[in-house]
């Protein structure tokens, strides 16, 4: 059997015992509102994750599209987004690190910095008041749009053809990893940042697919567990998104290779361009707010 194989039944095994996790913890709280999901969350998480799926990512997309039609509250968006989304990016995992060959050792190398990074960088995250979330979500979509800008304007060296990694760029590859893992906790997406990554240390753009989607799906169950202790994530909008994020993923997974998605980065980037001033400006007027309270008491 091949070493990938065994990586994925581990991944089916973690997944497994989070929800299992995840569920016993919520059953032993008390919900006095309704956990139903609304059908604005499911839609989200299902174009969120349908474009995920191609290479786009599905943080700056959820969190636009949270902001825009108010689906849950600024503080609670991190957590949702790492709790709601963990089947999803385990069914992502699965099948491309089952259909494009990677070497393995800088796979499970880069997973498990990322891991690493989530579960240090979720605790400190899960404690955040609702303005210090608006401002670090609102700087990190910021460096997303960056991120984005430079790899669609196809700056920096040529795209490799390398499957792994050895030596001092996979030592620069880890350190680069275990800082992104502990970013996505605070609602930046790792596979933009990841796709340049790779890029830039000579690897072949496709084997980002399975290192990307195998990280997130190793880190995400390892940083929402934070969350869910600490119930710092909206249970009602991660239910929606447990439900509708793999139906997407499902749908989209044959359209890799076929669909071109240069027209939607364009869009996402405006998007998260409005989403990260958005954020930004209200972490400021909340500021401004507490100041008059501050003087007029």
């Amino acid at each position: 059997m091949e070493p990938k194989y065994i990586l994925i039944a581990l991944l089916i095994v973690i997944a497994v015992a989070f929800h299992a996790f995840w569920y016993l913890t919520e059953r032993r709280r008390r919900h006095d509102g309704p956990l139903t999901p609304t059908p604005i969350a499911l839609l989200v998480a299902f174009i969120a994750n349908f474009f995920d799926t191609l290479g786009i990512g599905s943080f700056a997309t959820t969190t636009s599209m949270s902001k825009l039609w108010g689906v849950m509250r600024d503080e609670k968006i991190p957590g949702t987004l790492n709790v709601g989304y963990v089947m999803a990016t385990v069914v992502q995992a699965v099948i491309f690190m089952t259909i494009i060959q990677v070497d393995f050792v800088t796979l499970v190398s880069i997973i498990g910095a990322a891991v690493l990074g989530a579960f240090l960088g979720a605790g400190v995250v899960a404690g955040f008041n609702r303005r210090q979330v608006q401002i670090g979500m609102g700087t990190a979509l910021l460096v997303a749009s960056a991120l984005m800008v430079l790899s669609m304007s196809g700056q920096g060296p040529a795209p490799g053809e390398a499957l792994g990694l050895s030596g001092a760029k996979l030592g620069i590859a880890v350190g680069i990893s275990m800082v992104l893992g502990a970013l996505m906790m605070l609602g930046i997406g790792f596979y933009g940042p990841c796709l340049i990554m790779i890029s830039l240390l000579g690897m072949d753009p496709r084997v980002s697919y399975p290192i990307m989607m195998g990280a997130c799906a190793f880190l995400m169950p390892s940083g929402s567990i934070q969350f869910v202790r600490k119930g710092s994530y909206d249970l009602r909008t991660a239910i929606a998104f447990l439900i509708a994020g793999p139906i997407a993923v499902l749908l989209a997974a044959p359209l890799v290779e076929r669909l071109s998605i240069q027209y939607i980065r364009y869009l996402v980037l405006i998007v998260v361009l409005y989403t990260a001033i958005r954020m930004l400006v209200s972490a400021a007027n909340e500021k401004a707010a507490a100041q008059r309270t501050a003087t007029s008491s």
